[in-house]
């Protein structure tokens, strides 16, 4: 585990690469990107088989997630050749603009997508120039620290992209806090983001914020409801509900709320929880038994669950996939009635419990998804396109979905609103969050 001494280290190699890395033709950059890309696909089922042993990841989600470094890597190398300033017309000259890398950028990484949350800050942040230092979460740092093998192997210079395990207390804050690192990228609770955001306002630091999320899976009358409750359960119990942009609010129009409950129960005890190495299971366990310990405690005493699916008693974090309905009465405008329900409606329990509230109507739903501090995701689910683009547009959060629970793409940018962060990674437009655009006048007259 790196302590701060350690962290200063790989900043000062960090810095001594950067300067070299820079210089490198945009094309040279693109070449060893792509390289790496290779690499990582001839590597995939060995990624895949370390993040199955580190998080418990089911074995296509984890064979999902190392195609989706490759592509993400292919993807940013072609960024370095593409990566145009601007010629603005002035009066009396020329004037140009520049992209200029930011230096030492640090990504620190959660322990819910180690590998994919880590290149989607690693590949632009390469792509633009800059050198790199990875502090993966404690208990997920396998991939992280292969990737970088790999990266070596396919040629690119020591320093510039290296991997420092350590505790969050220790590496992660002396990564935020160093003068010598003008970027922080960090995934993670909307807790730390704050404490991070903090320390880096305190040095007119750049960061990029990808925080907490409790996400509306918003379900009008005229919806399919076969496809709207048979896609709900993955919708919030993928990777076992670790996941920021899970549909853990479920809101369904008045009308159709006790039809789709019964439906809704029936698919949850449908889902196959088990050996994470079984291709046919859906959900594996929980990271850990802290964090078992948490879950379990947004459904336990004072709640009786609607529904509750199976899932394995023997060795391992396991917990069932669990649908909370809300009791006579509950008004989530409210303030007081139902407090172990209205905690399970209003925090981000990050495991496999969804709660489901009834709404009156497109302005009462509206109302209800946006009663929230997060601004991470969602779905909305209905046959009328006015009401989907009306509903889309009025609903505060980042990336939402119709008709579909699809949130990431590397293809198109993500982030949230309010308290799930600042700035947008991924899309065509990540390369401008790792560089500063710099002016320059050339005098004619």
């Amino acid at each position: 585990m790196a302590d701060a001494a350690e962290v200063d280290r790989a900043v000062e190699r960090a810095r001594a690469a950067f300067a070299s890395w820079r210089a490198t033709a945009p094309g040279d950059r693109a070449r060893l990107l792509r390289r790496f890309a290779r690499l990582v696909d001839d590597h995939a089922e060995e990624l895949a088989r370390l993040e199955i042993a580190n998080a418990g990841h089911t074995v296509g989600n984890a064979r999902w997630e190392a195609g989706n470094v490759r592509d993400v890597l292919d993807f940013y190398a072609g960024a370095p050749e593409r990566h145009h300033g601007a010629q603005i017309p002035v009066p009396g000259g020329v004037d140009v603009t520049f992209h200029e890398p930011l230096g030492v950028v640090g990504v620190i990484v959660p322990w819910n997508f180690p590998m994919v949350i880590m290149m989607w800050g690693v590949a632009p942040a390469l792509a633009a120039g800059n050198a790199v230092i990875v502090k993966p979460a404690e208990w997920t740092p396998l991939t992280a620290l292969r990737l970088a093998e790999l990266a070596l192997e396919a040629g690119l210079p020591e320093g510039v992209l290296q991997v420092l395990p350590g505790a969050g207390e220790v590496a992660g804050a002396r990564l935020a806090e160093h003068p010598d690192v003008p970027k922080i990228v960090f995934t993670g609770s909307t807790e730390v983001g704050r404490l991070i955001g903090a320390t880096a306002a305190a040095r007119v630091k750049r960061v990029t914020l990808e925080l907490g999320g409790k996400s509306a899976n918003i379900v009008f009358a005229d919806a399919d409801l076969d496809r709207a409750v048979t896609s709900a359960p993955m919708a919030v119990f993928d990777n076992s509900g670790q996941d920021c942009c899970a549909r853990s609010r479920l809101l369904v129009q008045r009308e159709i709320y006790d039809d789709f409950l019964e439906r809704l129960a029936a698919a949850v005890r449908e889902v196959r929880v088990g050996d994470p190495l079984d291709p046919a299971t859906q959900m594996g366990p929980l990271v850990s038994a802290e964090h078992l310990a948490r879950v379990a405690s947004f459904a336990g005493p004072g709640l009786t669950p609607y529904a509750r699916g199976a899932c394995p008693k023997g060795r391992g974090y396991w917990f069932a996939p669990t649908v909370l309905a809300a009791p006579p009465g509950f008004d989530p405008l409210g303030s007081s009635d139902a407090p172990a329900f209205r905690r399970a409606y209003e925090e981000e329990i990050f495991g496999p419990v969804v709660t489901v509230v009834p709404f009156d109507g497109e302005e009462h739903a509206v109302r209800l998804a946006n009663a929230t501090p997060y601004g991470l995701s969602g779905s909305i689910w209905t046959r009328d396109v006015g009401r989907a683009l009306r509903v889309a547009r009025a609903v505060e959060a980042g990336n939402l979905s119709v008709n579909s629970h699809s949130s990431v793409r590397y293809w198109t940018p993500f982030g949230g609103f309010k308290q799930s962060g600042l700035g947008r990674e991924l899309g065509p437009d990540a390369l401008a969050a790792f560089t500063e655009t710099k002016n320059v006048f050339i005098a004619t007259e």
